[in-house]
């Protein structure tokens, strides 16, 4: 089949800019041929080089105690957790896919994710997630949220991981392009971790798992381009994925691995076939050969361009030496998956493509990958021109309720706060029954039961914080974060990152993305959380508007034992309810401002990164001790709300009385989002431990009175029925 003719239609129509174009041309002294234009398209699109937004993120911190890999150098981080373990995870995204195929597009995100898992070796043990939508009174964004509800479902459900936790926002940035961001979790043998680089040359390249199809050809590409009217075209850029035969994948994986058969192992997540095979190779300054006549295919005719573009689901790539091969194929034939033979690891630094033994591309590998010499730009930024006057609004310019039994009803129903039941009740949470703290909690855990440890995990973002102002708004989504780890009895360990920005061509959007990491990075250099990997997802925009900037923070946490894992809700009658922590003084930014005062203005609540670890060290510190019997953090809502939904336990609703020494403004004391607050109980006999504690750290704190009986009682402003509370909270959101 005759390849087209380069022009520079074709050039643009594959995202290639002019002077990347030139750059080819150097690179190759010569003009790419078609097959090789569609190779540097993927590979040099922000999704596979993040060539708007590597020079940032290496600013973060990536190095910490217990980290197993290389931040971004693997297909996901590994933490050690001790007795010869490490917990594999990382968050990515499915963004433009589930905008145009929402059940689709999130089902294969998540067996995306899961994949990267157990290319390191690890079995995956829970799933969650991190969606964000438009209004959900839009009839196109129910379809949207229903579709990627149910592909999250359907995909974790059959392949049998737990979806243990995740979050939901409704905002009306995200209504043209909703975000979609899975979270995988697995557990690793120290002596099974597995690295995605070629060394050795001779060594064979072996696909594996299902055949190639055309679907999801090109993206990568789509992934890094604005959503527009046309983009409904592009639906042959989502792929389909199969759970069933991804099981078997993972069993076969792991087999090999446990026996010891392969060198190295990389997903065909991204960029198929290209992505894994020169990625592998230009790491570790080796070539690859692959002959594309040999890849098993579900098509008829398809040409070398379409095999290395595809990103068919459920395709892996090792690399082993020739005498293991016939070993490696027994074990993949009995899962009834592929094993075959593509091609040769080289010593000549060339990624070449042949079929039938006909060279179809040849392009020095280490030019396709990061660190290499694929564009790194860094884009013209600016402040944007709205946080003119955002940063206008005083508290003063709205008053304050007349009834604060209605306001809290109001806003325990509104979208973002009320229970997310309806939607994880629609996942397996308990398959694998190791499943200790389900969703609902403030941090989901899950037991290790090879040594009785917890794992707590998270995943924590407020969009509209980060739009008001995208360094404390990400400072606070780390710090949120960690607090909902501690929350649980946790240590924090580390994070993995989603970052869901607009176009970065826009000054002003670009300015949001600089800050953001600034953000990340002062946060997690506080908090000896590293950055284990993640994911940067561009170009999030619609015909209307960039969605709010989005950092999403996936963190994972430690409990020396699952036992003492700790819950959000009242445990039971005439316990002391505490406030770690100072009262508010602030409504910026607050869900209270949104949903009451139809205002989105202020800034985003500031964190002081000292006392935030201060509450931190006290809490864990009093979890130790046995003290606490629950907590919640304080955050979408403020006080009001963390106190109300303490009172909403699964089997039991316990109410509260509460007098709040006020020192400001009412609405801002109870519905204010200032960070660095727990409100947790005690039992009465272990108050004079707490208050040492408290003072050994010089950290605030305040009795605000005791759970038991059926109202929830605020000093003289609430008085209300917990059950009547409790049913507006629970049936609000329908999906």
């Amino acid at each position: 089949m005759t390849e087209p003719k380069i022009t520079k239609e074709l050039i643009k129509e594959h995202g290639i800019l002019e002077d990347e174009y030139d750059l080819i041309l150097r690179i190759l002294d010569r003009e790419p041929t078609f097959t090789e234009l569609g190779v540097f398209s993927v590979m040099w699109s922000e999704h596979a080089s993040y060539k708007n937004s590597i020079k940032y993120l290496k600013t973060l911190p990536r190095e910490g105690k217990g980290l197993l890999t290389k931040t971004g150098e693997e297909n996901a981080g590994v933490i050690d957790i001790g007795y010869g373990l490490g917990i594999s995870f990382k968050i990515e995204s499915h963004n433009h896919p589930s905008a145009v195929e929402p059940f689709h597009g999130a089902a294969t995100g998540v067996g995306g994710i899961l994949r990267d898992i157990f290319t390191m070796g690890a079995r995956p043990i829970a799933l969650l997630d991190s969606l964000r939508f438009g209004n959900p009174e839009v009839p196109r964004v129910q379809q949207l949220l229903k579709g990627v509800v149910d592909g999250i479902g359907h995909y974790g459900n059959c392949f049998g991981v737990p979806t243990v936790g995740g979050e939901v926002y409704f905002e009306d940035s995200y209504e043209g392009n909703p975000l979609v961001n899975a979270m995988a979790i697995g557990l690793v043998k120290h002596e099974h971790l597995q690295t995605a680089e070629a060394k050795v040359p001779g060594h064979y390249v072996v696909y594996v798992g299902a055949d190639t199809g055309r679907d999801g050809i090109h993206g990568t590409t789509f992934a890094s381009e604005e959503l527009t009217e046309e983009s409904e075209e592009n639906r042959t850029a989502v792929q389909v994925g199969d759970p069933f035969i991804e099981k078997l994948l993972l069993e076969a994986t792991l087999e090999v691995i446990e026996l010891g058969l392969i060198e190295s192992i990389q997903d065909m997540g991204a960029a198929g076939l290209t992505c894994s095979s020169s990625e592998m190779a230009g790491k570790t300054g080796m070539g690859i050969e692959i002959d594309v006549s040999y890849v098993p295919q579900r098509e008829p005719n398809m040409t070398p361009y379409e095999i290395l573009l595809s990103e068919s689901q459920e395709r892996m790539l090792i690399i082993a030496k020739p005498e293991k091969y016939e070993a490696i194929q027994a074990v993949f034939e009995k899962w009834d998956l592929h094993a075959v033979k593509v091609g040769i690891v080289t010593d000549d630094g060339m990624f070449r493509v042949k079929e039938n033994g006909i060279v179809k591309a040849e392009i020095p590998a280490k030019s396709l990958v990061l660190g290499g010499d694929a564009p790194v730009y860094d884009r013209e930024f600016s402040e944007p021109e709205y946080l003119k006057t955002t940063r206008k609004f005083k508290i003063d310019d709205v008053s304050t309720p007349e009834d604060y039994n209605a306001t809290l009803k109001e806003l325990l129903s509104s979208p973002n706060i009320c229970s997310r039941h309806n939607i994880y009740h629609q996942f397996d949470h308990m398959v694998q029954i190791n499943t200790v703290v389900e969703p609902g909690s403030d941090a989901a855990v899950v037991r290790i039961k090879e040594t009785g440890q917890g794992i707590a995990a998270v995943t924590d973002c407020n969009g509209r914080h980060c739009y008001l102002d995208p360094y404390e708004g990400t400072k606070g989504a780390v710090a949120e974060a960690a607090r909902n780890i501690v929350c649980s009895g946790a240590k924090p360990l580390a994070i993995s990152n989603c970052l869901n920005f607009g176009n970065p061509y826009k000054p002003e959007v670009y300015w949001t993305f600089v800050e953001a990491i600034r953000g990340m990075s002062d946060a997690c250099r506080k908090f000896n959380t590293p950055v284990t990997g993640g994911n940067v997802s561009l170009y999030n925009e619609s015909p209307t508007s960039a969605v709010y900037p989005t950092p999403t923070i996936a963190m994972i946490g430690l409990l020396d034992d699952y036992n003492d894992a700790i819950r959000s809700f009242y445990t039971d009658d005439e316990h002391l309810i505490i406030l770690l922590g100072k009262n508010c003084d602030s409504i910026d930014g607050s869900e209270y401002l949104k949903t009451i005062h139809n205002r989105i203005e202020g800034g985003a609540p500031i964190v002081d990164l000292d006392h935030e670890q201060k509450l931190y060290d006290t809490f864990l510190e009093l979890s130790k001790l046995g003290v606490i019997k629950s907590a919640h953090d304080c955050s979408d809502g403020g006080l009001a709300v963390a106190i109300a939904e303490s009172c909403f336990g699964k089997d039991r609703r316990i109410g509260a009385t509460v007098n709040l020494k006020m020192e400001h403004r009412t609405d801002a004391e109870l519905f204010g989002e200032a960070h660095s607050r727990i409100v947790c109980t005690i039992d009465k006999v272990h108050l004079e431990t707490l208050l040492e504690v408290c003072e050994k750290h010089q950290f605030p704190y305040q009795v605000l009175g005791e759970t038991g009986g059926s109202r929830l009682i605020i000093n003289d402003l609430i008085d209300a029925d917990v059950e009547e509370l409790y049913n507006a909270w629970r049936n609000a959101l329908i999906v």
